[in-house]
């Protein structure tokens, strides 16, 4: 029998997670997602199946100063801007989803600058 590939374990962790993190109207779900070179946050209402606010390291707000920082610290910047996006929007409680990603490192990151930022999780 062959092994899972690594995005294949990660999958089911995400939906084993997502089983019992739903985001609301009230509280929706930030969602990050990590690529090799890019990491990615949003805010969606499972509800209504949208999203409400979303940064990326490709946004331009960020993008200069994303090249010449490490990953971890990019990720700082994006958990700063989506929360900046979410209080302007009246979003301040949201449920995190990890992704299916440990929590440490780059994940750990978003979501403590996050946490500064103004979200409630």
């Amino acid at each position: 029998m062959a092994k899972d590939s690594r995005s294949a374990l990660r999958r089911r962790r995400h939906e084993r997670v997502r089983r019992r993190v739903h985001g609301t109207a009230e509280r929706p779900r930030l969602n990050v997602f990590r690529s090799l070179s890019h990491i990615y946050a949003q805010v969606i209402d499972d509800d209504k199946g949208t999203t409400l606010v979303a940064a990326s390291t490709l946004d331009s707000e960020i993008s200069g100063t994303a090249e010449s920082v490490n990953k971890t610290e990019q990720a700082k910047l994006v958990g700063a801007l989506v929360a900046e996006r979410a209080l302007a929007h009246g979003i301040k409680q949201v449920v995190f989803d990890r992704g299916g990603y440990p929590y440490h490192g780059r994940v750990r990151a978003l979501a403590e600058a996050s946490r500064a930022g103004g979200l409630d999780f």
